[in-house]
């Protein structure tokens, strides 16, 4: 059996890990946030965009994770539950900041970050760095359902099934929010394909 400190590697090894979590072992708990807090700041940030707000909300995930650690069922995967909190959390942020409009887009595009790390020369940096901008306000400009959808299909690679779960929506209305992002995209990047 994996001690707290070890990182679980299959899907498997999160079921086990949160068994021991619902048996009260924080160890557990720790091990799991060592798996999964990035993936979950890079999910949040890509649907709230704001990086210092994915901090919080990624560590809130967790905190609910803790309290809700009866209601997980084992035969259920762990990624698809997990991302179904920080969804939740995301779209009640988003909720409360539309009440609140003074948010700021943060930016959260690797290539928008690197800042002067690993420099590029010419055009051709400049051309990365403009391109990923217009992709990151292309995602932000959609529809949080249809943004929730395409971020976990083409940045975490789940399959409909799980973002139907970790959205709470049948596969068909996934299919259907992940076509229209799709296009909608398509048709704000032409200049970029």
């Amino acid at each position: 059996m994996p001690g707290p400190a070890t990182v679980p590697q299959t899907p498997n090894d999160d079921t086990e890990l949160m068994r021991r979590v619902q048996a009260g072992d924080e160890g557990a708990l720790g091990a799991l946030m060592q798996r999964w807090e990035a993936p979950l700041k890079a999910l949040i940030a890509r649907i709230v965009l704001n990086s210092s707000e994915a901090q919080e909300l990624a560590q809130e995930t967790f905190v609910r994770v803790w309290q809700q650690r009866a209601r997980f069922r084992g035969e259920r995967e762990f990624r698809p539950w997990v991302f179904s909190i920080a969804i939740n959390l995301a779209r009640n942020r988003l909720r409360w900041w539309r009440r609140r409009p003074t948010v700021e887009l943060q930016e959260w595009s690797p290539v928008a970050r690197t800042g002067g790390e690993g420099r590029q020369e010419g055009s051709h940096r400049l051309e990365a760095i403009e391109r990923a901008a217009a992709v990151r306000d292309a995602i932000a400009a959609l529809p949080v359902d249809l943004r929730e959808a395409i971020v976990l299909s083409e940045f975490e690679a789940m399959s409909h099934a799980e973002i139907a779960v970790a959205v709470g929506a049948t596969v068909k209305a996934v299919e259907t929010r992940i076509y229209r992002a799709r296009e909608k995209l398509r048709q704000t990047l032409a200049l970029w394909l």
